[in-house]
């Protein structure tokens, strides 16, 4: 098993050894999930947030002068719709961490399962609730949840996130006991993080038990403290890709759009480097343009490069790997002319 020296040997592999990392990653992806990579469609609900994070333009102090939105349970079953005309069987709905998305989103959940006759897979990254509003979701029909630490260190997460460490591990301890297949993970690139830091993330991710993982490289976003901080290592980031399918190889680790935003060639080299999953944007597009993750200057993921992409890394897309196998509808097949698509 892989301590955190192993990992942090693994993370400064540059050149030749940092290939034959990825070609270990893709042997042990291909022995798990075979040339498959999960197809997510994603909607983005509300820009509004009651965390005060410094790395985030949606942060609570930004509420005022951005052009907040809200979406209802109509228009979250009506993107659903979207996504299933897209033969994509994984709805997820993201948004800024407030109290009123628990009611928006569980209201939309049961008709989101009708239209596919129960056979979908519903995640959810709606940051910290109570234990009580999980097990709603959860009931409701939410299969799955994202919830990222972004940083182990408790003093530097505390420092970025203005809220406690332990405060994310009690959530993410709920959502496992509630049953749910549950993601984490960590942001690389953060003030005073160093390499040390990023192969700690990485343990101690894997020693949550949980079923997703997701590493990003800091974008540096205007409107907030970070602004002028220098962005995330790209290589350190693809190696942290690497070295997560060594630590979980049944994880679901994502080829992320920071990636592509950062480097231009980013999520086809985060497929090289062993994920299995690529985010689709199905949200509308005026309420997608004040969504401030990195700003107003993001990169974007459609649906005909999710599908370029993934052919060029010589994979196939597919739907959930958390639905049974018998049941399930057909992989998604990406077409290039479905309307309602992002």
């Amino acid at each position: 098993m892989l301590d955190e020296q192993d990992v942090m040997e693994l993370l400064l592999l540059r050149g030749a050894e940092q290939e034959r990392l990825f070609e270990r990653a893709r042997a042990v992806r291909q022995e798990v999930f075979g040339s498959e990579v999960v197809v997510r469609g994603v909607s983005e609900i509300t820009n509004q947030c009651r965390v005060n994070c410094v790395f985030c333009p949606m942060r609570r102090d930004n509420t005022r002068h951005n052009s907040d939105f809200r979406m209802d349970t109509e228009r979250l079953v009506d993107i659903a719709a979207s996504v299933r005309a897209n033969d994509i069987d994984v709805v997820f709905f993201q948004g800024g961490e407030i109290p009123q998305t628990t009611r928006v989103v569980g209201e939309a959940i049961p008709a989101v399962r009708e239209l596919y006759d129960g056979d979908v897979e519903i995640l959810l990254n709606l940051g910290n609730k109570r234990r009580g509003e999980y097990e709603y979701l959860r009931e409701q029909g939410a299969t799955s949840y994202i919830l990222k630490f972004e940083t182990s260190d408790p003093t530097l997460n505390e420092r970025m996130r203005r809220e406690t460490l332990e405060s994310r591990l009690t959530c993410l301890r709920d959502l496992l006991d509630l049953g749910y297949r549950v993601g984490t993970g960590s942001i690389i690139g953060l003030p005073d993080q160093d390499v040390a830091s990023v192969a700690r993330d990485l343990v101690f991710a894997r020693d949550l038990g949980v079923h997703m993982c997701s590493v990003a490289p800091f974008v540096p976003a205007p409107d907030t403290p970070l602004a002028g901080h220098q962005g995330g290592d790209v290589e350190l980031t693809l190696n942290a890709i690497a070295v997560s399918r060594l630590l979980g190889p049944s994880w679901l680790i994502p080829s992320v759009s920071a990636l592509s935003k950062r480097a231009g060639e980013g999520q086809y080299r985060g497929l090289m480097a062993g994920a299995n999953v690529i985010t689709v944007n199905f949200t509308p597009d005026e309420q997608r343009d004040r969504y401030l993750i990195y700003g107003r200057d993001r990169f974007v993921v459609k649906r005909d490069y999710a599908r370029d992409v993934i052919a060029r890394a010589g994979l196939t897309p597919r739907g959930s790997v958390f639905l049974d196998a018998t049941a399930g509808p057909a992989a998604p097949c990406l077409p290039q002319h479905t309307s309602g698509a992002a």
